[in-house]
């Protein structure tokens, strides 16, 4: 049997180096994102097994949407039939936010003679060339040019808007924003849960904030917090905008701040994960409009013979 135990940030010192070749390139395999993302509804779970670490989700009460994440090591992939063990001793059926490019390199043939494959849509990421964001070069951002262009006259040519680096001294000043900001999106209501459990998991990052390598800005308007963005490394050349918040009412903002995310978080890196857009429509015609570089197709994978 495999016993798991809870996840918390006072894990992530002790299990980062399963990440040092971390080769997945959906975000649920940043560790600080798999830490922070609890909630009443969902509890992450840890446990070191042979090589790897094993990350289990569960549920209290969608209980059927339990499932693990493919193992972790920097040595290697772990193939479908030892997939097959590992769900066995954890006591799991399913494997979720499994890259397709996991089910490239063994071959679909070797995969289905265990496993049931199912598309994971909602949840696949958003992947950007960090060059093309930070840079916005050519006529397909065009708009977001002039976006840029419109609140750099009304409020950084007029002194009015301040870029910082998170840190201890201002998470607090984060942590208010982000109630307006959920306020402005409703995002505590029924119908909204994937951005309420995004809104908690940006909640834990923050209080944690100092115990995950991360990277994070947030931006001041007139002294008043407006925006605030967090990055958190994914794969050797990618790494994730964890967060990216910016309120909507101001014209240019969102615009302005994710090109100085861009510039300011992703140095070293040749790709930005934007993550998924979890089926909401907006979200979806947001992270469209950047014209991603690629999608990062996420599956499921359902044990045959359980």
């Amino acid at each position: 049997m495999i016993h798991f135990s809870e996840l918390t940030p006072a894990h992530y010192a002790a299990y980062r180096h399963y990440f040092e070749n971390q080769r997945y390139e959906i975000c649920a395999y940043s560790l600080s994102s798999a830490i922070s993302w609890r909630n009443e509804e969902y509890r992450p779970l840890g446990a070191e097994y042979e090589d790897a670490l094993i990350i289990a989700a569960e549920f209290t009460t969608h209980k059927k949407n339990r499932h693990l994440l493919l193992p972790i090591t920097p040595r290697r992939m772990v193939p479908p039939d030892e997939l097959v063990t590992t769900a066995r001793l954890a006591g799991y059926t399913d494997f979720w936010f499994v890259p397709e490019a996991y089910v490239t390199h063994f071959g679909r043939e070797a995969v289905e003679r265990h496993f049931t494959i199912q598309s994971h849509g909602a949840y696949d990421d958003y992947v950007y060339l960090v060059d093309d964001l930070a840079e916005l070069k050519g006529n397909r951002y065009s708009k977001k040019r002039n976006l840029i262009k419109q609140f750099t006259r009304e409020y950084v040519a007029r002194e009015r808007v301040r870029i910082d680096p998170i840190g201890a001294d201002n998470t607090d000043d984060c942590l208010i924003f982000l109630e307006e900001w959920c306020r402005e999106r409703d995002c505590d209501a029924d119908e909204q849960v994937d951005l309420a459990c995004e809104k908690q998991a940006a909640i834990n990052t923050l209080l944690s904030y100092d115990a995950f390598d991360l990277k994070g800005i947030l931006l001041r308007i007139d002294g008043k917090v407006s925006a605030f963005g967090i990055s958190a490394p994914l794969t050797s050349d990618m790494a994730t905008l964890q967060y990216e918040k910016a309120l909507g009412q101001i014209k240019g903002l969102y615009q302005y701040f994710d090109n100085a995310c861009a510039r300011m978080l992703f140095n070293g890196y040749t790709y930005l994960n934007k993550e998924s857009d979890m089926g909401i429509p907006g979200l979806t015609q947001a992270k469209k409009s950047y014209h991603p570089h690629k999608m990062v197709r996420a599956l499921k994978l359902i044990l045959k013979d359980a």
